[in-house]
């Protein structure tokens, strides 16, 4: 079985393969300085509630991170508990994706993996719109280049901001208003944070169709896509 790993700034999502079939997926929450003997054991209790071995049945794992300690604790943890050395998305990895930026070893492995899986299922143009800790636009040529793309705050992000840098302003729940224009502080913050987000990504999606002459097929995802 393989083990996926998507390491992100706020959570990591962990999925078990068995052949083409995705048996199970978990979410936990990042730390970045989490040690190696710690993955191993939340990873080992993980399998376990699903009557798994971590050494019996992983033969494989795949780690596309953005967080380069936890990059480090998995290739350790591959080291010392498991028979087999963790395959590390990042520059020099044969992935299909041709990246057509001006320095492609700063793209994130998160985005060039948003760019295959959207190629693979879908096609190009392609704009995945992954929502986390920040908001990022990854365009996919029709021939499936990543030809680059938009990063921003994430809608948690920008709501934690606001609270932080204002004396008044309170923590609200992100759910949509019943209309545009508030009734109250509570509204008025939810209003901004999710019309707002919405017409952001409609706005850029337009923006990157006109860049391309075409259409693209728009994907959502990350932990908070609608």
């Amino acid at each position: 079985m393989l083990l996926a790993a998507d390491v992100g700034n706020t959570e990591i999502v962990l999925g078990v393969f068995d052949g083409e079939v995705l048996r199970q997926t978990w979410r936990l929450s990042t730390r970045a300085e989490q040690t190696s003997d710690e993955l191993a054991l939340q990873l080992a209790g993980l399998l376990e509630h699903r009557d798994l071995d971590l050494r019996r049945d992983l033969t494989g794992m795949c780690v596309a991170s953005v967080v380069p300690d936890l990059t480090t604790a998995f290739r350790e943890m591959a080291a010392a508990y498991l028979t087999f050395a963790p395959l590390i998305v990042g520059p020099g990895i044969k992935t299909g994706v041709s990246v057509a930026t001006d320095n492609p070893r700063e793209v994130g492995a998160d985005r060039v993996m948003n760019a295959l899986a959207a190629f693979s299922r879908f096609g190009g143009p392609t704009v995945v719109v992954d929502f986390g800790t920040s908001t990022n636009f990854d365009v996919v040529s029709a021939e499936g280049e990543f030809v680059g793309g938009v990063i921003g705050p994430g809608i948690q992000v920008a709501a934690a901001s606001l609270v932080s840098r204002t004396a008044r302003l309170p923590r609200v729940e992100l759910v949509a208003p019943p209309s545009v224009i508030g009734k109250n502080t509570v509204e008025c913050i939810q209003s901004a944070l999710i019309f707002g987000t919405a017409d952001m990504v409609d706005g850029i999606v337009a923006r990157i169709s006109d860049e391309l002459g075409a259409r693209p097929t728009t994907v959502a995802t990350g932990g908070l896509a609608p």
